[in-house]
């Protein structure tokens, strides 16, 4: 295969794709497939971000476990996210500035390379029986690192692998991959560490990683298109400057912020497990876990968004529905506190119907959440500049990393002074009121035309 970016055949061989005339409307609700069947490349990167990615959520927690089996220190296990927070924002913003100046592929895969070596050291600490927490800590920020920078440099390439009008349907399929991430390398990691230890365990991520290097290795050179800048932080500022003449990628990045600021009620449900719902741990379990399936739901099931024409309206009505459906999280709390029933760590005495209609909303919230994303990434996409893709996707990571922890600062001091039910009842209106005055205020945002983008 050529590697060079004007090589004018496949998807699979050319760094531009041509793009077709405006989909038809499909009729089947099953998410659509043609992306892999029409782009051997996104195919070889869908799947080996599937397969290793599996391996990395298996050593995230690990990691955890491992530090507590050392430390017995939730605090400590805590500390993990704490402690790579920074360094994860630092490589968003700069892994996006290499994207926007170097070879997409070279890029992702020199980050590939370290996240993999992270993981052997890892392996290798393990079986020798040297780790420490201060290892743990050190190579875990690493990894995660190492993948923000893939992250970035991916989301800029897929564009240039498939046409236009297929990037939604290529958004949902990476919400099955995160989808089929989060619950099964979880749940391996936790049997692999019972039975045959931490050894085993990351030796399989690094085995599983493999995957990924296919599918970065046989992508073309992918060089940015347009004007390009060395990283620096004249680099950066330029971005930042885009950023404040593209009305439509800043509503929505407005838009998120709202919704993980005031829309995450997670650090609640220790709590609400033991004095509310009642089934401690096992509740917790349940209610983290609700969420991520309605995030595979809503993307097995997303076929027919990529006919959305009107994207800005969508992901505004999505936000909507998210902070409705946070809201009505909150209801089921209040009325499951107003009952006064008794909470037991027993799951078969516990308040069952609440915790089945608080699973409901969640798994609710996750969907919306869900067809939220997949607008937000076809719009960042498909609007913004080839040479400015990697640095907006760099300033969207530091949303991502960001906004949940504002979220979790917002939930934790409100239900200081407040009921546990009140923080996601308040959180989920006010959701709803920043997607409203968004839409309404960003007349462009509501404007939006799938079929014209703009930033």
């Amino acid at each position: 295969m050529s590697d060079s970016p004007e090589t004018p055949a496949r998807p699979e061989a050319s760094a531009t794709p041509p793009q077709h005339e405006p989909p038809a409307k499909r009729r089947n609700p099953f998410a659509d497939l043609t992306p892999l069947r029409e782009s051997p490349a996104f195919a070889r990167l869908w799947a080996g971000q599937a397969i290793s990615g599996i391996g990395s959520q298996m050593t995230i927690v690990a990691v955890g476990l491992d530090i507590y089996r050392l430390t017995s220190s939730t605090l400590a296990v805590s500390g993990v996210a704490l402690f790579a927070l920074l360094p994860m924002v630092i490589a968003g913003l700069y892994g996006g500035m290499l994207a926007d100046a170097f070879d997409r592929r070279k890029v992702a895969l020199i980050a590939a390379i370290v996240a993999w070596v992270s993981t052997a050291v890892l392996a290798v600490l393990a079986w020798s029986g040297t780790d420490s927490v201060a290892a743990l800590y050190l190579l875990a920020t690493v990894n995660a690192v190492s993948a923000t920078v893939v992250g970035a440099t991916r989301s800029a390439i897929y564009p240039r692998i498939l046409p236009r009008e297929l990037l939604p349907a290529a958004a949902a399929l990476n919400g099955i991959t995160i989808g089929i991430m989060v619950t099964l390398g979880p749940a391996l990691a936790g049997v692999l560490v019972a039975t045959v230890g931490f050894g085993w365990t990351y030796s399989i991520d690094v085995i599983l990683f493999i995957a990924a290097f296919v599918g970065i290795a046989s992508l073309p050179r992918i060089l940015p298109e347009g004007e390009v800048q060395r990283p620096g932080l004249a680099s950066l500022k330029y971005g930042l400057s885009f950023l404040r003449h593209a009305p439509n990628i800043r509503a929505q990045f407005l838009v998120d912020i709202a919704a993980m600021t005031f829309g995450q009620p997670r650090v609640l449900f220790p709590a609400i497990g033991v004095l509310v719902l009642g089934g401690g741990p096992i509740t917790v379990g349940i209610l983290t876990a609700a969420s991520a399936v309605g995030t595979m739901l809503a993307s097995v099931f997303s076929g027919r968004l990529g006919g959305v024409r009107w994207q800005g309206r969508a992901i505004a009505r999505a936000v909507q529905a998210y902070g409705f459906f946070v809201a009505l999280f909150g209801v089921v709390i209040l009325v499951a506190t107003l009952s006064g029933a008794p909470a037991s760590q027993d799951l078969a005495d516990a308040n069952v119907v609440g915790i089945v209609l608080a699973s409901l909303a969640l798994a609710a919230t996750g969907a919306a959440d869900e067809i939220s994303a997949i607008f937000r990434t076809t719009m960042m996409q498909a609007a913004v500049p080839d040479n400015m893709r990697g640095r907006l996707q760099g300033v969207f990571t530091v949303v991502v990393a960001g906004g949940p922890r504002i979220g979790d600062l917002y939930v934790g001091v409100l239900s200081v002074f407040a009921a546990l039910w009140f923080p996601p009842l308040l959180g989920g209106l006010l959701v709803i009121l920043a997607a409203t005055l968004i839409l309404r205020l960003v007349h462009t945002f509501r404007a939006y035309d799938a079929h014209d983008p703009r930033p």
